[in-house]
């Protein structure tokens, strides 16, 4: 069950890292509300928590597999 609900994490911090990253979803939301300052920022943070997400998907995929043959 744990192994289920920390791939389901990963999946879906995965993919509303990656449409922040490669859609200007962030840029649009960030300047409607008056804080484009951060525009600037958004590449330093985005980018590695995209990584982390990618990579705990990986693991609670990999864990996943590890229980279901063992």
């Amino acid at each position: 069950m744990a192994d289920r609900r920390l791939l389901k994490i990963g999946v879906v911090g995965t993919v509303v890292t990656a449409l922040c990253c490669f859609t200007p979803l962030l840029v649009v939301l960030l300047g409607g509300l008056g804080l484009s300052a951060w525009i600037g920022v958004l590449d330093y943070v985005l980018l590695p928590v995209l990584a982390f997400f990618i990579g705990l998907t990986v693991y609670a995929f990999r864990k996943s597999n590890r229980s279901k043959a063992g």
